[in-house]
């Protein structure tokens, strides 16, 4: 750590007790956003124990779809989200609108809506899922007709587990996408006693090269079985920092460097002091949009 960072650390601990805030940051954040988190999580994993916390301002360390959702399970806290500008290109691949004109040409369909979306989408939604629970949502339903949104990928990947209908809208995360099956393969012929664990999000042709296919929560499982000294790791470069802390004896490589989500790198420990200072920028769903999220998002709780 810098004598700059350290400096900047100790005065967001500082702030953090006297706003009585709690600080959360995704598993693909810089690793000296991860490092002054009181939790290193998924997106839904953190707006849980925030919801769950006594602290009366939550400090998301992520993109804007996911301090949303903390806004919506924690609807009496302040969500301040360091970096406004920090957003999700996939979230932003289907609109409320769109998801409305869809259900209109397929009446009959449920609605799966990944938790990557904003609060507007989810709202449209039936049920919520995350990459974690995704196969064991929609096997929940009893409809054969799925609409699944906003990411063919993972709706592909479900399709291949539960066999039902599908309509999946064609979003996508550019990150994710970036890989390609000759990346895994050059890293397999590079380290080959690496075990390879890819996320839902990955193109199918990568997925079919997995050993595990995980979200980033199982990612940090897998890892720590006796059974892996190696790992591949098909997502987010910024998931290796988390991995590489957490086991320090094991060995991690990137399936591919250019795997960067831009919008997860715009929050810095300047950001994060100076959100802590102002108590801004907050993100706040309105009321009427965040009961219908919820309901989706209940939905989901209540299957896995």
């Amino acid at each position: 750590m810098t004598g700059e960072d350290a400096a900047l650390t100790q005065k967001i601990n500082s702030l953090k007790k006297e706003k009585k805030a709690v600080i959360l940051a995704h598993n693909y954040q810089p690793g000296e956003v991860q490092d002054i988190a009181d939790v290193v999580g998924d997106s839904l994993e953190l707006s849980q124990k925030a919801a769950k916390s006594d602290a009366e301002v939550i400090v998301f360390c992520g993109v804007s779809f996911m301090a949303e959702t903390a806004s919506i399970l924690c609807p009496d806290k302040t969500v301040l989200l360091p970096e406004l500008s920090a957003g999700c290109p996939m979230a932003d691949m289907i609109t409320a609108d769109q998801l409305r004109r869809k259900k209109q040409e397929l009446p009959a369909a449920t609605v799966v809506c990944y938790i990557n979306s904003t609060a507007d989408v989810k709202a449209e939604a039936d049920i919520c899922c995350t990459s974690a629970n995704a196969v064991e949502v929609v096997t929940s339903l009893d409809n054969n007709q799925i609409i699944f949104v906003p990411d063919q990928y993972l709706g592909h990947y479900v399709s291949t587990k539960v066999d039902k209908d599908y309509c999946l809208w064609p979003g996508y995360c550019p990150a994710h996408a970036r890989i390609q099956p000759e990346h895994i393969l050059e890293a397999k012929e590079a380290h080959p006693q690496a075990k390879v664990v890819v996320h839902p999000e990955c193109r199918p042709e990568v997925i079919d090269l997995a050993d595990a296919v995980l979200g980033t929560g199982g990612m940090c499982r897998y890892a720590r079985r006796e059974d892996v000294g190696q790992l591949i790791v098909a997502t987010e470069v910024g998931m290796i920092y988390r991995l590489k802390k957490d086991n320090p004896a094991k060995q991690f490589y990137p399936a591919l460097e250019q795997a960067v989500c831009a919008d997860m790198k715009r929050i810095s420990l300047a950001k994060v002091l100076r959100s802590l200072e102002t108590l801004t920028p907050e993100v706040k769903v309105p009321e009427d949009t965040r009961l219908k999220a919820k309901l989706a998002v209940d939905r989901m709780l209540e299957v896995a």
